[in-house]
């Protein structure tokens, strides 16, 4: 049965519009009278008349990826300009909710990332997430201790 079908398909003429009034699809080809629709080289492709688009109605997101981790980074120098200014005691532990306490960094950051620009003078206990590999020369090399949260 299946063969009889495809083989019926393939026999059936294709509707050949704009050729004359006998054919069923003569004059406008089905298009209708008048309007944009009617015209060639017309593509409506986001076109919802008038209302305002679905691409225009959706908030733009780009470039920004919505699962972001929030990493606050800090150097070896702005702790040692809080450590001069007395903001930060060198005894304590300096951490991700110390820094945020002080509001040194961001609230809302998850991960915190101690990086190595600048000298420190002064024994230091680090706690963070992740720490350079030029800030962890520098802090052994005075004698601080780090320790890395695994996750």
């Amino acid at each position: 049965m299946t063969t009889l079908n495809t083989i019926n398909k393939s026999l059936k003429k294709k509707i050949r519009v704009g050729r004359g009034i006998g054919s069923g699809k003569g004059k406008t080809s089905g298009r209708g009278v008048k309007g944009q629709k009617s015209r060639s080289g017309v593509a409506i492709k986001s076109f919802e008349g008038g209302q305002m688009p679905l691409y225009r109605r959706l908030p733009k997101r780009g470039f920004n990826p919505i699962k972001k981790l929030k990493i606050a980074k800090i150097n070896l120098d702005k702790i040692q300009i809080f450590l001069d200014k007395k903001i930060i005691d060198s005894k304590n532990l300096i951490n991700k909710d110390l820094l945020k306490k002080l509001k040194i960094i961001n609230k809302n950051s998850k991960i915190l990332k101690v990086l190595g620009a600048g000298e420190i003078k002064e024994k230091i206990n680090i706690e963070a997430d992740l720490i350079s590999n030029s800030a962890r020369e520098k802090l052994e090399k005075i004698g601080g201790s780090i320790q890395i949260n695994k996750k």
